[in-house]
């Protein structure tokens, strides 16, 4: 059996955005694209922003709705039967498990409501087992692709399928360029005629599943179950629709340049796109040390350093956005203590000022050590949803937003993740992300609801949020 992939540098000049262009017809293309920082990249930091991954084609997949069989025990089947070693001194991610893990991938891990309306059907999972993969290192500034050749039937390495499959990347990589091209768009005068509930917003030719109204009195009626006692704070969207102007993949290359964003992703599911330019990782996992970035607290960005430095100050002190943040950093505490080592689990950043491209976040850090036994699968189930996007208690949250949103959430507040060979993993939180499917740009967009909740500032931060994306399909 092959101890390490075969390795193929792709020099310093190499761009993973023209790379995608040339891949991106494969089936189940996905990249993890760091396109902007976070924290500042520093020599020998592992930080978000630093790395980009793109693959294809995997050798395995695994596609299951929430009325199927339950995927996850296959997917630690695929976690044990991955290579535990991986080469040194390159990316985390060398090949191994990666795909979309829907909102209501967490219907198989505890029994909850589902929101009503599923009218644009997407899988709960979708993920693969990819063989191949492309690194690139932005703080090297060099990237890499890695080969291993699972065998599709034993997932065994396989050293001949290894290097054939790396010529057929190549020999992609080399070919005449395949840009995609841009549709025009038309106007479009009706949304599509499906049972889900329909608002025109000030947005031309933009729906949503809220009147304006409806979204505010639905703040409000969390705002009295919280003071009823029933909870702490709920995550509640509004999902914004849109025709879909071009291809997914022109898609993606728009919202990189109008948004960039150091979790952002794309993935094909073949029937839909996943397309992210989210700033908010998840979970991950270096050396059996794990790592979460809850974000809680939003303001503006307005092209006026001194504005923006104003809004950071003030955002920064509001007793309304901090409690929301520490609210998500206990749940994500006691969410990791379930796998991790006792007394490992600490917070290493509360509430701190990161900044992107059109917004500012409160960012806190939460790190622990896993479990001798348990891989990222265990890690993954044990964490999933992230406490951010449901609110606290998250059971209970849960059950709120499947009552009051009119539609299911699909691929938004799920992740984009990958489990390496090696053991290594991380997985964003699908925020600032549309999903593409029969023609139709689904973009939801919300924010975590408190005691100390005003419905229509609320409603105004949902709109902060959608500005990029929008701007992105225009």
């Amino acid at each position: 059996m092959m101890k390490l992939p075969i390795v193929h540098a792709l020099g310093s000049n190499f761009s993973v955005a023209k790379a995608f262009e040339q891949l991106h017809s494969l089936g189940s293309c996905i990249w993890f694209d760091s396109a902007a920082r976070g924290p500042e990249l520093e020599p020998g930091g592992d930080h978000a922003g630093r790395y980009s991954f793109l693959s294809a084609d995997p050798v395995q997949r695994v596609i299951a709705s929430v009325s199927d069989n339950d995927p996850w025990p296959l997917l630690r089947r695929w976690c044990d039967a991955l290579p535990t070693y991986r080469a040194p001194d390159l990316p985390p991610f060398q090949g191994g498990i990666a795909g979309l893990w829907g909102y209501e991938a967490g219907a198989w891990l505890e029994p909850l409501e589902r929101s009503l309306v599923n009218d644009l059907p997407t899988p709960a999972v979708s993920v693969g087992l990819y063989d191949w993969v492309i690194c690139h290192d932005r703080l090297r500034a060099h990237a890499w692709l890695i080969s291993w050749g699972f065998d599709a039937n034993t997932l065994e390495p396989d050293e001949r399928r290894a290097r054939s499959r790396m010529q057929m990347v190549l020999h992609r990589l080399n070919a005449e360029q395949r840009s995609a091209s841009i549709a025009p768009m038309s106007p479009i005068d009706e949304p599509p005629a499906t049972n889900a509930p329909s608002f025109q917003t000030h947005w031309p030719g933009v729906w949503s599943n809220f009147s304006s109204a409806g979204y505010q009195a639905a703040i409000e009626s969390i705002v009295e179950s919280i003071r009823n006692g029933d909870s702490f704070q709920v995550n509640l969207a509004q999902r914004l629709l849109t025709r879909a102007p071009w291809d997914s993949a022109s898609l993606m290359l728009s919202l990189r340049a109008a948004n960039p964003a150091p979790f952002a992703g794309y993935y094909d599911g073949g029937s839909f796109q996943v397309i992210s330019s989210s700033p908010e990782g998840f979970l991950r996992l270096r050396d059996r040390i794990v790592q979460t970035r809850p974000i809680k607290g939003t303001a503006a960005r307005t092209g006026d350093e001194a504005i923006d430095r104003r809004l950071a100050a003030e955002l920064s002190q509001s007793d309304k956005d901090r409690a929301e943040n520490v609210m998500i950093v206990d749940l994500m505490r006691n969410d990791l203590s379930r796998v991790c080592e006792d007394d490992s689990v600490r917070m290493s950043q509360l509430c701190g000022i990161e900044t992107y491209a059109h917004v500012q976040h409160l960012v806190s850090v939460v790190e622990g050590k896993l479990r001798e036994g348990l891989t990222a699968i265990d890690l993954l189930a044990a964490c999933f949803p992230g406490g951010s996007i449901t609110g606290a208690p998250k059971i209970e949250a849960m059950r709120t937003i499947a009552n009051l949103e009119p539609t299911v959430r699909g691929p938004y507040c799920g992740s984009l993740g990958y489990v390496s060979c090696g053991g290594d993993a991380e997985f964003n939180i699908l925020i600032r992300t549309i999903t593409s499917s029969q023609g139709w740009l689904q973009i939801p967009v919300g924010g975590g609801i408190t005691l100390r909740s005003n419905a229509e500032a609320e409603e105004r931060e949902t709109w902060v949020k959608a500005e990029g994306m929008l701007r992105a399909i225009r």
